[in-house]
């Protein structure tokens, strides 16, 4: 009895050696990364003028302004990609997953499966055939929106079709057992049952969509100005706030591309903190 529990013993410090061994590989660039941009980026976030003030007037071999249009616009395409994103996503996976039988179905399924593989640079070139080439519109900060929004939909959708898989159907019988219609237990005892997942799911959605440069390159320009109107005008991004100063080999700019991309960063991470608070809070989490 002592050799196989011995042989046991062995294979589980090998596993266990392994497996710390690959975490600490997969971790040292994240560490290194993460590093690297806050040991270069951080100087310039501990000025107040970064927070409150945009780069109008400032050329790149001039030191000072600040990331707030950036910030602005960042946010504002994020809010309204989210807006239009989340309902569509939410009601089709739960379609897919209460719902959804047969051929319809599986068509459904297949498209959100193309969506999650196209590249960012093809969402925003469709977007500019419609929105600029067929519409005649110009580009503005809600074109560069729904580009992002055809990024987001299949994120939220697969997440939140997990979520929704997870719940046991035990739940699901009891609410019917009791009379209660199908749609009333989806939004009564199915929801929020997911809800911290589905929240999770949005944030993970949101997270890839902020830090997007392709769409933001083909329709939304950059501006060094404060604009706050989705539908007129060009507007600021984080990403495209780096892509402008990083081709500028200055050490102004460059200082620059390193507290924009700390920015974006310490946004995506408030977000996740901000959700994890709500799932956490919630009741229905319980």
């Amino acid at each position: 009895m002592d050799r196989p529990s011995r042989s046991r013993e062995i294979k589980n410090v090998i596993a266990t050696v392994l497996m710390w061994t690959a975490f600490l590989i997969a971790i040292i660039p994240l560490v290194w990364i993460l590093w690297t941009v806050i040991s270069k980026g951080s100087n310039l976030l501990l000025h107040a003028d970064w927070w409150v003030n945009s780069q109008r007037g400032i050329t790149n071999r001039r030191v000072g302004g600040g990331a707030y249009h950036a910030i602005i616009g960042t946010l504002l395409q994020a809010l309204v990609c989210a807006v239009i994103a989340v309902p569509i996503a939410v009601f089709t996976a739960i379609y897919l997953v209460e719902y959804g039988r047969g051929r319809f179905a599986r068509v459904v399924s297949f498209m959100v499966d193309i969506l999650t593989g196209i590249p960012s640079i093809v969402a925003a070139l469709f977007i500019y055939a419609v929105w600029v080439t067929t519409l005649g519109l110009d580009r503005v900060g809600f074109s560069v929106s729904l580009a992002l929004v055809l990024l987001m939909i299949p994120v939220v959708v697969r997440s939140t079709e997990e979520m929704l898989k997870l719940v046991p159907n035990e739940l699901r019988e009891a609410s019917y057992a009791l009379g209660v219609p199908k749609w009333k237990t989806i939004s009564r005892i199915v929801l929020p049952t997911a809800f911290s997942g589905i929240i999770t799911g949005i944030l993970l959605g949101l997270a890839r969509v902020m830090g997007e440069t392709a769409p933001l390159l083909v329709l939304g320009p950059y501006s060094k100005s404060i604009n706050t109107d989705l539908f007129s005008g060009f507007m600021a991004a984080l990403p495209t706030m780096i892509n402008q100063d990083r081709s500028e080999a200055l050490d102004p700019a460059i200082n620059r591309v390193w507290a924009a991309a700390l920015t974006l960063i310490i946004l995506v991470m408030v977000l996740n903190i901000a959700g994890r608070l709500i799932a956490r809070l919630s009741k229905v989490s319980k």
